[in-house]
């Protein structure tokens, strides 16, 4: 592994873990595109099952976070056979994990939705849209896990090509089973759901087929099935529960968002589900930029390289902020036109204007926390990242339930709660990051 990173190398690695993050945001934004020419209910049912499902989905991509952190650490101390050690490990806890969630999601969902939303129609859609949706979490729980083999040993290139076939699988599977084409009865947001779950099938099988056709897998050992043992699995689960808790507390703050904005109306829950599709396409490129940030950190300190853990995070700030800051300042100049690319409806294109002015200026805090979080946890710290994640998304909720249930304010002050969390992780983040004490933390 190189001493330092040059602006070069980092693009090289992160830009193929971007161009991916952002197509598998097409998912979301297809489905919403579409939705939008079924109705209102339906675009904001879609958004609360499809934030229930990433909410659950978030506990195994934690867990791939941290067994990323762990291989990216023995690939920089160039152990590659215990790299793929870790994936089959990983990739079988994951699977059963998968089984676990399918069931309870399928057992819980309809009591659960039932008491918390007032809209009986959203209730109905969304327990629609959801029954299908679960059955994706044993194709996607495979993908998530070759995706972070790759992106711990830095071999991003084929990240690309997957997530474009898994976006053009989905347009086509929405296409035909949401409006009825093809011979298909038109079946509306179970439609929609149906069809993210057929693209990540074909996304897992795009993996599965690369990696054994192109990729060396006796290096890594990978050409093999190692007899799995709990004693292998302790080491990534002491690491990734952390993780695990935390992107499940930080989705599920994320779903009690919505939530609240569901008792301001049918209408500002449909504009925040416009917002959220829009604000993907920036948040994804800075959480693809953070998430490379985290395996060269780690890398890193598996490589002795303790110094350049500062460099390397600077210099991915402000690439970030280099790619983020043109796309925010156009879209800020033709809102209406970024608006209307999700609904024809006037009335929220014009409710949308303002919070979304306001999700964009919050970036300003978002591109470093974010960055600056990941870091914490490539030092292989996760427990802490978990603390500051709680403090933040602590006081990001508070701010959600006063401004919400007790001022009844406009959709656009809701959306400052962006600011709360930005600031506030920041500030941890980075006290954390200039101290030395993770300098001495062992993985």
């Amino acid at each position: 592994m190189p001493a330092t990173y040059s602006y070069r190398q980092i693009w090289h690695i992160a830009y193929p873990v971007l161009i991916g993050t952002l197509m598998e945001q097409l998912i979301g934004l297809t489905d919403t595109a579409f939705l939008g020419r079924v109705g209102e209910v339906e675009l904001g049912a879609a958004a609360i099952g499809g934030i229930f499902f990433v909410a659950i989905f978030m506990i195994g991509l934690g867990f791939s976070t941290g067994a990323q952190i762990l291989m990216a650490r023995r690939n920089g101390e160039g152990n590659h056979m215990a790299v793929g050690h870790l994936f089959y490990h990983s990739l079988g806890f994951l699977l059963a994990l998968a089984v676990v969630l399918f069931f309870l999601t399928r057992a819980c969902s309809p009591w659960l939705l039932s008491h918390i939303l007032q809209s009986e129609h959203v209730c109905a859609a969304a327990l629609d849209y959801l029954n299908a949706r679960v059955f994706g979490f044993f194709f996607a729980f495979t993908a998530i896990m070759f995706r972070s083999f790759y992106v711990a040993t830095t071999n991003t290139r084929m990240l690309t090509a997957n997530s474009l076939v898994l976006v053009a699988s989905n347009i086509v599977f929405n296409y035909i089973l949401i409006f009825g084409h093809c011979g298909m009865p038109a079946l509306g947001i179970q439609g929609a759901a149906i069809g993210s779950v057929l693209a990540e099938a074909v996304s897992m099988v795009y993996f599965i087929a690369y990696t054994c056709v192109k990729l060396d897998s006796r290096r890594y050992g990978l050409n093999r099935l190692p007899r799995l043992r709990l004693n292998s699995l302790m080491p990534v689960l002491r690491l990734s529960v952390w993780t695990m808790i935390q992107d499940f507390i930080s989705l599920s703050t994320w779903f009690i968002f919505f939530l609240s904005i569901e008792h301001l109306g049918e209408t500002s829950l449909a504009v925040s589900n416009i917002i959220r599709n829009i604000s993907s396409f920036p948040f994804m490129a800075i959480i693809a930029l953070s998430s490379t940030c985290t395996s060269l950190v780690s890398n890193q300190i598996g490589s002795g390289d303790m110094d350049g853990v500062s460099v390397t995070i600077s210099k991915t700030i402000r690439l970030t902020a280099l790619l983020i800051a043109p796309l925010l300042l156009i879209a800020s100049l033709v809102p209406e036109a970024v608006l209307r690319v999700f609904t024809d409806d006037s009335a929220l294109i014009a409710a949308g204007i303002a919070p979304l002015y306001v999700l964009f200026a919050s970036y300003i805090f978002t591109i470093p926390s974010q960055i600056y979080f990941h870091a914490v946890s490539g030092t292989g710290n996760t427990g802490r990242a978990l603390v500051f994640e709680i403090i933040s998304l602590t006081f990001y909720t508070a701010f959600v339930f006063i401004v919400v249930f007790s001022l009844r304010a406009p959709l656009y002050v809701c959306w400052c709660s962006e600011f709360v969390y930005g600031v506030l992780s920041l500030a941890l983040s980075y006290a954390y990051m200039r101290s030395d004490r993770w300098k001495h933390k062992r993985i």
